[in-house]
Order: C-alpha cells, then structure tokens, then sequence
C-alpha cells in the first residue's frame, strides 16, 4: 500500500482529516526511512508495508473508537505503552491532536526514532519518554498498545492507572489469553470486548487482528 491509496482510505473513513493532517501522514514514509536507516526500528522488508502494517493498523484504534464507541473518542491523557517507534501513538496523535500523548518505551534507540519523528512533523501534542511502565508516576484516561506482551502480562503494568480503557492491538485466537486475564483480575462480563479490523478495511493483511477493548471497572 502506498501513500495514495492510504490517503483514499483516510479519506474515506475520516472524512474530517485535514490537508495538514495528510501532510504529516505522508511525510511519515521518508522520516522512517531515513532513521530506520540509522537505527532498524522496522525491520526492513516491512518497510515497504509501512502505511498497511504500521499506519493503517494503529488507527484501527480511531476506527473501533468511532463504530463502536461513538460518541466517545480518545481524549485526554493517552499512554502509549511499548511505543517502538511511535506505534501506535503517533498516527493516533496525529488524528487526535486535541488528545495528549505520552509515548513510553524501556529501549533508548527506540525512543529517539519516536521522538525525532514526532518533532520532525511538529505533533505538539506528543511527550516521548525512555522508562518502564511502572515509573511513570501519573494517571491517564486512555492506554494504547500493540501486541507487547500476553494480556495477563500487560494489564499489571497498567492497572490503575487509567480511567477509562485499555485499546490494545492484538491477533490471533486470544479467546484463552482473554479468559485467563479476566480470571486473574475477576473480571465482570463485558468489560472485555474486541473489534475485528478486517471489518473496517477488508485487506488480508488484518485477518486475525483485533482491537481488544479492556473497561475500568
């Protein structure tokens, strides 16, 4: 997927998007590759997936958001948890730019990738932090992930310390994972749901993929 069918399907989807909000987006593609460059935060022969793999699929986020969630949107205080290299924070950030994001990783090179980027598009509303979860001494309303770990590994690092929801981006059968994470932590019955991303944009790639939506209790 290049940059000009991306944008169709951006423009489809959120028809609100502005032109400087497509001007960041697209500048996406030459900032990654240069600094993947320097420093391989995507492997690369993902690269040319970028817009697929990493853009499309963090505002599958937004998507689930708006077909299921409306009227509510992410707002706030956002954590982006395991960052990598602005996944999904950054493309989030970009369609949210009211929203706060704090975009946190343990892995220093990771950070740097994620914080030249955010600057080199001027995202104001991005913070980029080199830290474990647990060191983060402040509460946010929303948590965004993508796949860092198993959902009982996950939900430990996070728990109590949002206000609303955990979205975390996952694939596979997560039927198992999803039980033991709600045994773990008693659960209620639908504070747990998922959102089928291939629902949203019928591409191969998505099959299998998820937004895992965790309530507060």
């Amino acid at each position: 997927m290049d940059f000009k069918e991306f944008s169709g399907i951006i423009s489809e989807k959120f028809p609100l998007t502005t032109p400087l909000q497509m001007e960041q987006f697209a500048a996406l593609e030459g900032l990654y590759n240069d600094w993947n460059s320097k420093i391989n935060v995507i492997s690369r022969k993902d690269m040319d997936g970028l817009y697929l793999h990493h853009v499309l699929h963090s505002l599958a986020i937004a998507a689930y958001m708006k077909a299921v969630r409306s009227p509510e949107d992410l707002s706030g205080e956002v954590l982006d948890l395991g960052t990598g290299g602005g996944f999904p924070g950054i493309p989030l950030a970009i369609l949210y730019p009211e929203a706060r994001f704090t975009l946190c990783d343990s892995v220093g090179k990771k950070t740097i990738v994620a914080s030249e980027v955010a600057k080199a598009i001027n995202l104001q509303n991005v913070e980029v932090v080199n830290a474990r979860a647990e060191s983060l001494g402040k509460t946010f309303d929303y948590v965004v992930s993508r796949a860092v770990t198993s959902l009982d590994n996950f939900y430990p690092w996070v728990k109590g310390r949002f206000t609303k929801r955990i979205l975390y981006l996952k694939g596979g059968d997560v039927v198992e994972e999803i039980a033991t994470l709600m045994g773990k932590n008693r659960m209620k019955k639908g504070q747990v749901g998922t959102f089928r991303i291939q629902d949203w944009v019928n591409d191969e790639y998505f099959e299998g993929k998820l937004v895992i939506d965790i309530a507060k209790k």
